[in-house]
């Protein structure tokens, strides 16, 4: 196995973007920090990074393309706002077209990722979309029922304290809804989806809780129930903070009336889901933003460890 790393870059020194540099200057084997962005010089991500070693500018994207570490940099986490990462992402790739985006906003311009649904499906792409906390926490739940039965609809609520909401979230609530409804169909495998996010403003502050409500085909309520269990053991290997609060719930329903389907019969599965995070940087709570960051360096990991052993699908024979 190859030694080298990937050196990569991250756009954003607030709250997210801070989080993810600790954890890849801990935890990174594949990836390695070369650079932390930001557009406020006396930002404390920038400090912190200054501190740690880590090359810096304040002076956006277009700093990042001046610093002399750009020229080996081929990963690129964008911890901004959706609409930055659309400017973000063609300024850097008018300069390095096969340059590698790992999003963490709701922009969306590449194919959604929940590293333990479709991860294997993203690696070679350039720009690969996190989708949300709410998306990251709730998707693999979706798509653990839509492997046994049929997901006519699905819902989920994310409960989030608002202490752990920063500018970016509250500025992406709409970007936030309109895209894990999205995913939940395209990567959950629901035929309808509805995503709906709560700022908790409880003191002390709580942590992330999710609630995925799916409405299915009549099928084996064991079944369900074991691939709930196997995919909250798959995503705890990257964010061992996930759990289930209880156990799966079910109801069979019948009449009952989804916006755009009509009155539907089936099987009503509830699963309530907590998230706590690892406190790397953020506090314990903020398990939205924890998710976000795991998720993203899972799946920076795979891409990286695919660059370093030259496997992409342009370099493998067809068969």
């Amino acid at each position: 196995m190859s030694s080298k790393k990937t050196k990569a870059a991250i756009i954003g020194s607030g709250n997210i973007g801070t989080d993810l540099m600790i954890k890849i200057l801990r935890h990174g084997k594949h990836v390695e920090l070369a650079a932390m962005v930001g557009i406020d010089a006396a930002s404390e991500g920038l400090a912190r990074a200054q501190r740690l070693g880590v090359a810096t500018t304040h002076e956006g994207v277009e700093g990042l393309a001046r610093l002399a570490a750009f020229g080996d940099i081929e990963l690129v986490f964008d911890a901004t706002s959706a609409s930055a990462h659309v400017f973000n992402d063609r300024y850097l790739r008018e300069r390095k077209a096969d340059l590698r985006m790992v999003d963490l906003t709701p922009a969306a311009i590449g194919p959604y990722c929940v590293p333990v649904v479709n991860g294997d499906e993203c690696l070679d792409e350039l720009n690969v979309n996190m989708v949300t906390c709410g998306g990251q926490a709730t998707i693999p739940i979706v798509a653990a029922v839509s492997r046994v039965a049929k997901v006519r609809y699905a819902e989920i609520v994310a409960s989030i304290s608002s202490r752990s909401a920063g500018p970016g979230t509250r500025a992406n609530i709409d970007e936030f809804t309109e895209t894990t409804s999205r995913a939940i169909q395209t990567v959950g495998g629901a035929e309808s989806g509805k995503a709906i996010i709560v700022l908790n403003p409880a003191e002390p502050p709580l942590m992330m809780r999710d609630t995925v409500y799916t409405l299915s085909e009549i099928a084996s309520e064991s079944l369900i129930a074991e691939s709930v269990k196997k995919m909250v053991d798959a995503v705890q290997r990257y964010v061992p903070g996930y759990r289930l609060k209880q156990d799966v719930q079910f109801d069979r329903v019948q009449g009952l009336n989804i916006p755009g389907i009509g009155l539907v019969d089936g099987l009503k599965t509830t699963v309530l889901l907590e998230v706590e995070g690892a406190a790397h940087y953020l506090p314990s709570y903020a398990g939205n933003l924890d998710i976000m960051t795991s998720a993203a360096l899972s799946t920076a990991e795979r891409i990286a460890e695919r660059i370093n052993s030259g496997m992409s699908q342009a370099a493998e024979p067809a068969l």
